[in-house]
């Protein structure tokens, strides 16, 4: 059974919190302390799923990637929060697979369901937030067309605050 996308539901909550945390643990390693990325739990990330499910912002869309009625990866997309952005200006907020669909191929065909999603809705161009030293998220943009647009900033993450560049693409 191939692969297949749709739109993420209240029930997916729990495995799309799963799959944020393994996919955390392996994709920031050596860039957060292991010691935080080690004390991540499923249950402290379910809440905040289910809550975007059960009632999701404007424009909101979560995506699930299911093998075999599995849920092996998820994509968030929605209206920019940045205060610089035009009206029509989208941002892909997550997108996370399970650790060992890394390099599949599969998170390029989610990342492009989201995209033309966004498209079909009236978007005209996307931003994604990303820490400076994933290096390996920064290349799979720029293998997208998306380029870094100058614009960086910082978030805190395991009491530390870490330099994140935005991409951008017309869409």
């Amino acid at each position: 059974m191939p692969v297949r996308i749709r739109e993420a539901t209240p029930q997916d909550a729990e495995a799309i919190a799963g799959i944020h945390v393994r996919a955390w643990q392996t994709a920031y390693r050596g860039q957060l302390s292991d010691d935080y990325l080690d004390q991540l739990r499923v249950d402290e990330r379910l809440d905040m799923h289910r809550a975007a499910l059960e009632a999701p912002p404007a424009e909101y869309r979560m995506w699930v990637a299911e093998d075999s009625g599995r849920p092996v990866g998820f994509a968030v997309t929605g209206k920019s929060q940045d205060a610089d952005a035009e009206d029509r200006t989208a941002e892909l907020y997550a997108i996370y697979l399970e650790p060992d669909r890394l390099g599949s191929g599969l998170g390029r065909e989610l990342f492009q369901y989201a995209v033309d999603d966004l498209r079909e809705r009236g978007f005209r161009s996307a931003t994604s937030w990303v820490l400076e030293t994933n290096e390996r998220a920064r290349r799979f943009y720029e293998i997208a067309g998306w380029k870094a647009d100058g614009a960086v900033t910082s978030e805190r993450v395991d009491c530390e605050m870490r330099s994140t560049v935005r991409y951008r693409s017309l869409l």
